[in-house]
């Protein structure tokens, strides 16, 4: 058996070893043909030089200007291949299993706008050209046009080398996403350009020869007269465009219907001291979850109608359903808003759910608007043309939906994520700095996670540690922020928080990559700052285990009735102390219960409580209140059974299925009662806290009902020996499973 098994790691070696060689071959390949298109753009570009010094000694036929539209960005295509060429060269020299190339591909795939500006330009430029050659002999000379079919094939060229990188590269490889990301790009790049249409090109070129190039789009949620509206967002070289899909009618295509414009020369957006407290309309969160609740059991039906091989039309049936609850949720759930104004007296509310994406959006849009000093206005003609060009040019083309995923897609990860994060290097100047973690979970990003402020500082080290629950999370994110402490400006009415960010980046939670048991070191690039990181993966099975303590004087994994009956006390006293800390200063902490707290920290209190030390108290008066409340969380979750207890847990679950209100009140009232003493005393003493915590739902958005979804699974969850979960380690857990009911129904109860 150990032969075998060391045989097959052999192989497998191999195998990788093989993959590395062929991704070596493909990157040559392309480094030689590279080679030759350099070669051909410089010798295109090297006669312009002395043109352009003729020109400013004799009658030119054309201004240098002129020259330079009519090989419109031709330079900034040369210095693209260049750098590219350059960087990766090197790297496919002195290749080892770890170094990543796809970042190269990614940047390459980024400058594909440059193309398109050719691209949307050629037409213009070979007819100025041709006027040209004719009235001058030493224009006609040197004045080769690049064909247009060459830069197809150069993209399309680069395209295929993805495809034969990724096939060659294993999905656990840092390239990997990378590769993807760039193919992805360069795909939607090739299908704008192989539709010919004379309308797309009008649009995109506008008055005086300047181009209008589509820098970024995306969905959004937009807050109109109190409702909630699905809109298509494009950020234009000059203008931002509002827009909406239309319906298909009778077989007809898809539709673009603009909503509104505003030139970038007109825009702001208005800070929070200049905003009126504004309203969101929000949905309950028992109604999210209900929805959520939906999707899980949709999701379920396909994979065993899959696995099933039935009709497609039953098939279609469901994937419309699931798309309608994912929908509905998308539609629902961001609360944080982005505010755009015109100049013109008009502002517009965007509803986001990530900081980060707010950030994005701005960034973008503040840098266009350095090169943007002229308003202008467009007749309905070029409003028209300009939104029927949006359907080619979009490189969004669908929501972010798991009904949009192929069969073979990863639906994320299930169980926890502990992230430490180290340190930060890179920044100019000392600053108040902390960070946040978010992560995804059904297609929307939440934030899980704050480490402490590091004072004045050109290099934090937090060095904290965090656990942080995923639900079929597949990115990470990370925002670096600047601590304001100025009160006078700090109005967070709109959402809008005064801390500056300072930098954010992301990275793919990959499967592969952290099914081990081993921590995962990374770093994370963001405008110039470098955040060192830590990852490691817990699965649902291994995560949620119930285990009786090896230190019987202790308290974490005691029975809750020998802690009290050792205390004389009829409530345990980690439990007290931890809610007084929390009444102290917590109740309007945000996400209270919710946010992670530092895991070395809740650690130290576990130890500290476990041996009964003296000075308890000063600790947790010293440490984050997230700290306090996840030691608390984390003393209910160790209890070696569960504080509604195992026996009575069936009955639990029985009762809360009831149809009939009054019989479900008075099943539960009575099951309440029939718990131990030290378990009802416990659990009332700790539902009259939190009671209190939802009253300042308004400061904290902690309600009653996020609240039993983080005490739910922490109080009911049976012990090991009585839980449904899967046994096997290498089989990934999905909301489709048993175990995603069972904790909705921990939640009801």
């Amino acid at each position: 058996s150990f032969l075998h098994s060391l045989s097959m790691f052999t192989q497998a070696e191999l195998d990788l070893e093989k993959g590395l060689e062929m991704r070596k071959r493909v990157l040559s390949g392309i480094l030689a043909s590279e080679e030759t298109y350099l070669s051909h753009l410089e010798a295109l570009l090297l006669p312009m030089k002395p043109l352009k010094a003729a020109a400013t000694t004799s009658q030119p036929v054309l201004t240098v200007q002129q020259i330079e539209t009519i090989f419109f960005k031709v330079p900034e295509l040369y210095e693209i291949h260049k750098e590219f060429y350059d960087s990766l060269l090197p790297r496919v020299q002195q290749w080892s299993h770890h170094q990543c190339v796809g970042d190269l591909f990614q940047k390459q795939a980024s400058q594909l706008g440059v193309y398109r500006a050719f691209v949307d330009n050629y037409e213009l430029a070979v007819e100025t050209a041709e006027k040209c050659c004719q009235a001058n002999t030493q224009f006609a000379e040197i004045s080769e046009v690049m064909p247009y079919g060459v830069l197809k094939v150069l993209v399309t060229r680069s395209t295929l080398v993805l495809h034969d990188l990724l096939k060659h590269t294993p999905s656990s490889h840092p390239d990997y996403p990378l590769l993807q990301d760039a193919l992805r790009i360069s795909q939607n790049f090739l299908s704008s350009i192989n539709e010919e249409s004379t309308p797309r090109r009008q649009s995109m070129t506008v008055k005086k020869g300047e181009n209008r190039q589509l820098l970024k789009d995306g969905f959004m949620v937009e807050l109109v007269e109190g409702a909630r509206k699905l809109r298509h967002v494009f950020l234009f070289t000059d203008l931002l465009l509002c827009a909406k899909l239309k319906k298909q009618i009778g077989g007809k295509s898809q539709q673009y219907d603009s909503k509104w414009y505003i030139p970038l020369s007109d825009l702001t957006f208005q800070t929070a001291e200049e905003s009126e407290p504004l309203p969101i309309p929000q949905a309950p969160d028992e109604e999210l979850d209900a929805i959520k609740i939906k999707i899980s059991s949709l999701r379920s039906e396909i994979q065993r109608e899959r696995r099933a091989n039935k009709g497609s039309k039953v098939m279609e049936r469901l994937k419309k359903k699931l798309s309608e609850q994912e929908l509905l949720l998308l539609l629902n759930s961001p609360n944080m808003p982005l505010r755009v104004h015109n100049r013109s007296g008009k502002s517009y509310i965007f509803l986001i759910s990530s900081d980060y994406e707010r950030a994005e959006w701005k960034e973008v849009i503040r840098e266009q608007q350095k090169k943007c000093f002229k308003t202008f206005s467009l007749t309905s003609m070029e409003l028209q043309m300009l939104t029927n060009s949006c359907l080619k040019l979009q490189t969004v083309h669908q929501l972010p939906l798991t009904v949009n995923k192929e069969e073979d897609e990863s639906t994320g990860l299930y169980g926890f994520l502990n992230v430490i994060v180290h340190s930060a290097s890179g920044l100019k100047q000392s600053l108040n700095l902390y960070c946040t973690l978010e992560v995804d979970s059904f297609g929307i990003f939440v934030n899980k996670a704050k480490t402490r402020v590091y004072r004045y500082t050109t290099e934090p080290k937090w060095n904290e540690e965090f656990e942080i629950e995923l639900e079929g999370s597949q990115t990470l994110r990370l925002l670096c922020y600047e601590k304001s402490y100025n009160k006078a400006k700090m109005n967070k009415e709109d959402g809008e928080s005064t801390d500056r960010i300072m930098g954010k980046g992301q990275i793919a939670l990959d499967p592969p990559m952290l099914q081990g048991k081993d921590w995962q070191r990374t770093v994370i690039p963001m405008n110039g700052i470098e955040v060192k990181i830590s990852m490691k993966f817990t699965s649902r099975e291994f995560s949620l285990k119930r285990m009786s303590s090896r230190k019987p004087m202790g308290v974490f994994g005691v029975n809750i009735s020998s802690v009290t009956k050792r205390e004389r006390s009829k409530v345990p006293y980690i439990v007290r102390q931890c809610l007084e800390e929390i009444e102290r200063r917590g109740m309007e902490e945000v996400g209270i219960y919710r946010v992670s707290g530092v895991a070395t920290d809740i650690q130290a209190l576990k130890t500290a409580f476990d041996t009964n030390n003296k000075d308890v108290s000063v600790m947790m008066s010293e440490m984050d209140v997230n700290a306090i409340a996840g030691t608390l969380k984390l003393y209910f979750r160790e209890l070696p059974e569960p504080l509604f207890t195992d026996e009575l847990y069936p009955n639990f679950a029985g009762g809360i299925a009831l149809s009939d209100s009054v019989a479900k009140e008075s099943c539960m009232l009575n099951l309440l009662l029939s718990l131990p003493e030290p378990n009802l005393v416990t659990f009332l003493f700790l539902l009259d806290h939190l009671k209190r915590v939802a009253e300042k739902e308004s400061v904290n958005k902690m309600s009653l009902h996020n609240l039993a979804t983080v005490f739910g699974p922490t109080l009911l969850r049976p012990a090991e020996k009585d839980s449904k979960i899967p046994t096997n380690p290498t089989q990934p857990i999905t909301m489709g499973d048993s175990w995603s009911l069972e904790v909705m129904s921990q939640v009801h109860i």
